[in-house]
């Protein structure tokens, strides 16, 4: 069985589709030390006679949902996995109809003449690019919206074609209903407004649907409310709320983007750390200087995802990342994208305390009902205020430990959580590029070519047989994968404390850097937790910093990063020659990273990397470089909430949210759970009595980021 050895770039995914990957059976002739005992590998999607049942009958309904359409010449039609072969297509930045996608499109239609469609009457809502070797010539791969009113209207010729038109699932779908269209939807501000228009429409009716004058806010007075933290979850958050009338105030530790840019070059040149404005605090969370991906578990299409995306593109995004198959933004487009969000914010009446840390709640009979918080660079313990607000918004990030300690000193409860730590690989980008693309590497030119900059997703897993510890002492079975890769991008520094290294990858726009840099973790759980003799509910945030703490000890300080080649990594040993260049520019030090990790996850990262060689020929390279350590890829712990209100169980007033409060992994999935939170706690004021899951669909948590 083979396996494709190049993967596809986020494609569009409707409903039920039909992909079937083939994944390559382990080689029995592979060394020793890439071979557990007993080692299987699962797909992650079954197909065929592998369908569960409840596969199988949703499958079956979805088939017998599309058999039936009303009349085939209102409403739209959506053809999907249109392919069109590399060097009919315009390229990766054209996001219109091209002459090639006219030809695949009469193809679905079997019109004679493609020339003769009109691409007016035709919508591109998705394009990726996909060069895996089992296809004959690489191609982009469309999903499209086709107006039938617009078409019938520009070219009357095709009604006979659309009569006969059928649907099909996965490629073929009828749409009737407007609102059910990709580009239907509007961004969070028009959802808001448009609900203020339609309740004060109501309230002339005499059917007002707020509690203004209520008991809770007599008169004129806005509810206030108190948003921690200013990345992505918080920022959607404050939105909703600002939008919906609430009196707004965010408590960000960090800097703006501007100064936070300033405290960053600090770092990178002159070695200095500021301890609350660095790579994780800051306007716009963690996610402001990394890929800036915008991929996501909770469903691309989404109508909740989609919101965040077009929000997205009114704070200036460009367009494409609603067309993108696998859309990204880049730390250069987030800083400007950041500093309008701020000026509408702003605009709405929202107070922005930046360099403002919060220190503790101001707790009264089991409520919330203010925060005590502090300058973050003053020394002083006199600058110490107290505010009070009618609910506070926590969204601090997964970094924010202090704000965990702050948490159980309230007797709250926090449960931890699995999460996966490991090391981040860093390959010359034009290997990847030649490892996906083959003799197109050409085309890539740092990002301006027809191609784009190639990257690569693996995911293993590894399981051994029940009671056998010759691979794995603790667990019997781990995930192993690639996280948050960096095409074109480059390792920074995340740490926040001087005596701890932790690393992560970013990169801009056009991914130009001749590096590419991955994650390759493995998942770790509370049974690793107590190996190490690490309990209570902050388990997972010690196990984090001992291995932070190792790193910094063989990196010898200074934040110098302890690196290894691969090949001397699968090894187990340690070469004197001079190592590949790396792209981490605080400086890197030759070291022994089996000495980092416990024995089980130093196998399970063998064994993950020589199944990914198998997958990508060539990824074990001599000049492949693995860099230590990568630990914070999730949030060690979940706080508990109410999944309708999103206030807390331990303490009323208090809404947890985001990555850092275990409920998200990634940008996108952290803004629509502020987003879902915003109307909740709005909902809890008395200023929001709508439907938000009727707009946006139900609420999806991703509690664990695999991107």
């Amino acid at each position: 069985m083979s396996i494709p050895s190049k993967l596809l770039p986020l494609p569009y995914y409707p409903p039920n589709p039909n992909p079937n990957p083939k994944f390559r059976f382990l080689n029995p002739k592979r060394p020793l030390y890439c071979q557990p005992k007993t080692l299987q590998i699962q797909c992650a999607k079954r197909t065929g006679k592998q369908r569960y049942p409840s596969e199988k009958k949703k499958l079956k309904l979805k088939h017998k949902a599309l058999t039936h359409v009303n009349d085939k010449f209102q409403g739209i039609w959506r053809l999907s996995k249109l392919g069109v072969p590399l060097h009919l297509d315009p390229g990766k930045d054209y996001l219109g109809v091209s002459e090639g996608l006219l030809q695949e499109i009469a193809k679905v239609l079997k019109f004679p003449v493609a020339s003769m469609l009109p691409p007016e009457a035709f919508l591109v809502v998705r394009k990726s690019f996909d060069a895996r070797k089992v296809l004959k010539e690489p191609k982009f791969v469309y999903t499209v919206e086709m107006d039938v009113h617009k078409l019938l209207t520009l070219e009357p010729r095709t009604w006979d074609f659309i009569s006969r038109l059928e649907p099909k699932v996965g490629l073929i779908e009828h749409i009737e209903h407007i609102e059910h269209m990709r580009g239907s939807s509007g961004d969070l501000i028009s959802i808001t407004r448009d609900y203020k228009i339609n309740k004060g429409a109501e309230s002339i009716k005499g059917e007002s649907i707020s509690k203004e004058g209520s008991d809770d806010f007599p008169g004129s007075r806005r509810p206030k409310v108190a948003v921690v933290g200013s990345g992505p979850s918080g920022l959607f958050a404050c939105l909703v709320l600002a939008e919906l009338g609430v009196d707004v105030t965010i408590i960000e530790r960090g800097q703006a983007v501007e100064q936070r840019g300033r405290d960053i070059g600090a770092l990178m040149v002159r070695r200095i750390l500021q301890l609350e404005s660095n790579f994780c605090f800051g306007e716009g969370g963690a996610g402001t200087w990394s890929d800036g991906k915008l991929v996501t578990r909770i469903g691309r299409n989404s109508g909740s995802v989609l919101a965040v995306m077009k929000t997205l593109v009114h704070f200036g995004a460009p367009e494409s990342i609603l067309v993108d198959g696998k859309p990204h933004l880049g730390t250069d487009r987030l800083i400007p994208l950041l500093r309008n969000f701020r000026q509408h914010l702003e605009s709405l009446g929202v107070t922005i305390r930046f360099g403002t840390k919060v220190d503790d709640l101001v707790v009264e009979d089991a409520n919330v009902v203010g925060v005590e918080v502090s300058e973050s660079r003053e020394k002083s313990e006199h600058n110490s205020q107290k505010l009070r607000y009618d609910a506070v918004v926590l969204a601090v990030g997964h970094s924010a430990r202090d704000a965990y300690q702050m948490l159980l000193s309230h007797n709250m409860e926090l449960v931890p959580k699995d999460f996966a730590v490991g090391l981040r690989i860093e390959h010359p980008q034009e290997l990847i590029n030649s490892m996906q693309y083959s003799s197109l590497a050409a085309e890539v030119h740092k990002g301006r070519g027809k191609v784009p900059v190639a990257d690569y997703k693996v995911v293993k897993y590894l399981q051994g047989e029940d009671g056998d510890t010759s691979f794995d002492s603790v667990a019997t079975s781990r995930s192993c994968y690639s996280f948050c890769m960096c095409p074109g991008g480059q390792v920074v520094l995340t740490s926040t404390n001087p005596s701890e290294i932790c690393i992560n990858g970013m990169s801009f726009s056009r991914r130009a850097s001749r590096w590419a840099n991955a994650a390759l973790v493995v998942t770790v759980s509370s049974k690793d937790f107590e190996a190490l003799n690490c309990d209570g509910p902050l388990a997972g945030v010690e196990f984090q910093r001992e291995f932070e703490r190792r790193a910094a000890m063989m990196g010898g300080g200074n934040f110098v990063v302890p690196v290894q080649t691969v090949t001397d990594f699968m090894e187990n040993k340690l070469s004197v020659t001079s190592v590949p260049p790396s792209s981490y520019r605080l400086g890197v030090k030759v070291a022994n990273l089996h000495e980092l990790f416990p024995l089980h996850i130093t196998k399970a990262l063998q064994h993950s990397i020589s199944m990914f060689d198998e997958e990508l020929p060539g990824f074990i390279s001599k000049d492949a470089l693995l860099h230590g350590v990568e630990t914070r890829t999730s949030s060690p712990i979940q706080i508990p909430r109410n999944s309708d209100t999103y206030e807390s169980t331990s303490l009323r007033g208090l809404y947890p949210i985001g990555e850092g409060a275990g409920y998200a992994g990634g940008i996108v999935s952290a803004a629509v759970d502020g987003m879902y939170a915003g109307f909740a706690v709005a909902k809890n004021l008395g200023l929001y009595s709508g439907d938000i899951e009727s707009i946006l669909g139900k609420a999806q948590y991703a509690g664990q980021a695999k991107y």
